[in-house]
């Protein structure tokens, strides 16, 4: 039942990434991958010069950070989370993706309590129902997110309202039932962010709405609840190009993918259906790795491997969700990982390079 699209038809949208090739050629495997990862950096309030995350920024060998509410100090919160953010960007060679997740209401790391502006959820914003009142909220966390110097935000959600389903309707997270009225939402919220040079990454790809079950803890199958409708934010953004990176849900839907992978894990689903019959080549974002839905049942490294084979290109280890037999993962604990697997046969060398040009060509305007 899959939904066909012409890919022809929205393929001008995503820019030729044929400048890249050079870089692509000669830079190291190391580098190549290390700028797959977003990681997150602990409780830490500062950045000392001997982190060794901040080492690994430097190599190149990191693309990205995770700020938590528990980067931010109690006190004089917003200079010292803009001096920590800096400390972090001050040598890079590639821009890093500094990233958050800031969609307002519940979800929302700069909390007023810190100095910071107030938010409403999306839910609120559904309600309202008047894109000017979108377009107030969200150039207020864009600018914010600016300042800071935060440069990718995990917003907005394009899942479905569903008062009963635990981590997206319970929290308020999305903006209605109404794919319509999604769309007009989060478009704005986008267009916001754009204004103030801040990528977007909608989310959770193919529809997380109408789970039973928070994949942060469990298992999660949606296919008896999905809906073809849900695939409609995602379609009509990408149409528009609107749509600057995927993050994918660690959920499993048997109507897209009868093997009943997760479909981060997916390759139908991340590249058959979201590459191939959606025709998307911008960037896809992992949920966090460290998540229950896959850490617990796919082990560590078979979780990579197989995010890797379906078309992930940026692998999120948020450091915020403890793993059996594992503190705070670094990245030369995957890059190990990865380059092993290619040495043995079971990612090509030519894979990480895909990833790794979506990723520069998504940095270039940083």
């Amino acid at each position: 039942m899959k939904l066909k699209i012409v890919s022809i038809a929205i393929s001008f949208l995503f820019a030729s990434q044929t400048g890249f090739s050079q870089e692509v050629k000669t830079d190291s495997i190391d580098i190549k991958i290390g700028q797959m990862l977003m990681l997150g950096i602990g409780s830490d309030t500062e950045i000392r010069s001997d982190n060794k995350i901040l080492a690994d920024i430097k190599a190149q060998k990191l693309g990205g950070v995770l700020i938590y509410e528990k980067n931010i100090t109690k006190l004089n919160s917003v200079e010292n989370l803009k001096k920590l953010i800096s400390t972090l960007r001050k040598d890079e060679k590639l821009p890093l993706l500094v990233s958050i997740d800031e969609e307002g209401g519940k979800v929302n790391r700069l909390k007023q309590k810190y100095g910071f502006p107030k938010t409403v959820s999306a839910k609120y914003l559904g309600e309202i129902d008047n894109v000017d009142t979108t377009k107030y909220y969200s150039d207020i966390i864009a600018h914010n997110l600016l300042d800071l110097g935060i440069n990718v935000n995990y917003t907005p959600v394009l899942d479905v309202h569903n008062d009963d389903n635990p981590p997206i309707g319970k929290n308020e997270r999305a903006f209605s039932e109404n794919p319509k009225d999604i769309i007009k939402h989060a478009r704005q919220v986008i267009l916001s962010h754009r204004y103030f040079n801040v990528k977007t990454v909608v989310k959770h790809f193919p529809g997380h709405g109408n789970s039973k079950e928070d994949s942060h803890y469990n298992v999660t199958d949606v296919s008896k609840y999905w809906q073809q409708q849900e695939i409609f934010p995602y379609i009509k953004l990408l149409y528009e190009g609107n749509v600057d990176a995927i993050m994918t849900a660690h959920i499993v839907n048997e109507k897209l993918d009868d093997s009943k992978l997760p479909a981060t894990l997916s390759k139908k689903i991340m590249t058959d259906y979201l590459r191939g019959d959606l025709g998307f080549d911008g960037v896809i974002f992992s949920d966090d790795m460290q998540m229950k839905a896959i850490a617990d049942q796919f082990g560590f490294e078979k979780s990579i491997q197989m995010a890797i084979h379906a078309g992930v290109d940026v692998l999120m280890f948020s450091n915020h969700i403890p793993m059996k037999g594992r503190d705070m993962i670094l990245p030369k604990d995957i890059i190990d990982i990865v380059k092993k697997m290619i040495a043995d046969g079971e990612i090509t060398e030519e894979r990480i390079d895909e990833s790794y040009q979506r990723i520069l060509k998504f940095k270039e305007n940083l």
